[in-house]
């Protein structure tokens, strides 16, 4: 199964555990890792110090590649008024859990195109992938990190964005189809999202770029990636996926949920973090996307009530705020070993690829 994109990485499988960020752990990514696929980790939370540890945590479990994943949304900007009416909106909800509002909220982490601390730790300990999310940082950045020898990913939901992406001089690029988990990766959220699915942008932009193409969305077994495959993919990165791997840090209630009712009607709200990310749909989705709201703070800021919120209830032993951010596969998911699950998902790939096609005079 090897591949331009298997080779440019340096690994086995054609296939990218999604860098999930509160659900990757660095025992997640080692091992997938250690079998023969690209695992992933999210530092797009985390602060240089923080983000060299989670580095240092899956070097310790594993030699092989794995990529390291960065936000690049455009910086926040602060909005006082308009904080201070979407905390009044949430009031009443904290007060059901006995708890009072932020008095105010923060921009509770940095983008990754302001944040110079971050890009000199990468630089100096050069993770062997490093992946954008939301957007692309500025071009000495880029040009800086591939000079180091850092293979890049970067995702796009249109044509529009893989060209800057392939522009940027960017290794390959995620096909971030609409019915993936987590936030969307939309450059400019503000001109509106396209909501392309997978395998109409798979194939969009297999036939119109140069650069490989690793599709996400949607995927969960080996007949998936079958499909992406035929349509021009060369990896797919999955994540809902890997949930159910006991390396995750997923709870028992999310694992659980993702198998129950709401795993099958997953729902995008920008209400949660200010942006558009599907999800297992709870109070917390109805709260947000109240049709009465008042008009939401900027990304993350509205993220920062969110998690208020959620510590709140969770306080008083309540799990209906959970954030839970999920595909719509997510009834797929299956709760196998991490390495397990590469394999079994290579083996169904290859029987997908191996399977005749239906011959077109059968019978009906």
């Amino acid at each position: 199964m090897a591949t331009r994109l298997t080779r440019l990485l340096g690994i086995e499988h054609p296939i990218i555990q999604a860098p999930m960020v509160g659900v990757s752990t660095p025992a997640l990514a080692a091992a997938v890792s250690n079998a023969g696929a690209l695992g992933s980790i999210g530092i797009g939370a985390s602060t240089p110090e923080q983000a060299r540890a989670m580095i240092a945590a899956t070097r310790a479990l594993t030699g092989k590649p794995f990529n390291v994943n960065l936000f690049c949304h455009r910086p926040a900007q602060a909005d006082p008024a308009r904080e201070a009416a979407w905390l009044a909106h949430l009031r009443p909800v904290f007060a059901e859990f006995g708890a009072e509002p932020p008095t105010g909220l923060t921009e509770i982490y940095k983008s990754f195109v302001e944040d110079e601390a971050m890009l000199e730790m990468l630089l100096a300990e050069r993770p062997a992938v490093v992946s954008f999310h939301f957007g692309l940082p500025r071009q000495e950045w880029i040009d800086a990190l591939r000079a180091a020898g850092v293979r890049l990913l970067a995702s796009a939901t249109t044509l529009a964005e893989a060209e800057q992406v392939e522009a940027a001089g960017i290794d390959a690029v995620v096909a971030q189809g609409y019915e993936a988990g987590g936030h969307r990766g939309v450059f400019e959220p503000e001109r509106g999202d396209a909501r392309i699915g997978t395998f109409a942008l798979v194939r969009l932009l297999s036939s119109r770029c140069r650069q490989p193409v690793i599709a996400a969305g949607g995927l969960m077994d080996g007949a998936g990636l079958a499909a992406v495959f035929a349509l021009g993919a060369e990896a797919g990165q999955l994540g809902t996926a890997f949930i159910g791997c006991p390396e995750s840090a997923a709870n028992a209630a999310f694992r659980a949920a993702l198998k129950g009712e709401r795993g099958q009607r997953t729902q995008v709200t920008a209400g949660i973090s200010g942006r558009a990310a599907r999800g297992l749909p709870n109070r917390l989705f109805e709260t947000v996307d109240d049709p009465n709201a008042p008009p939401l703070p900027g990304y993350p800021i509205a993220y920062d009530a969110a998690k208020a919120l959620v510590a709140a209830a969770t306080a008083q032993g309540n799990g209906d705020f959970a954030v839970q951010w999920a595909g719509q596969g997510a009834p797929l998911a299956r709760e196998l070993p991490a390495a397990e699950l590469v394999q079994t998902l290579m083996t169904e790939l290859r029987e997908a690829t191996q399977r005749p096609a239906c011959s077109a005079t059968q019978s009906a």
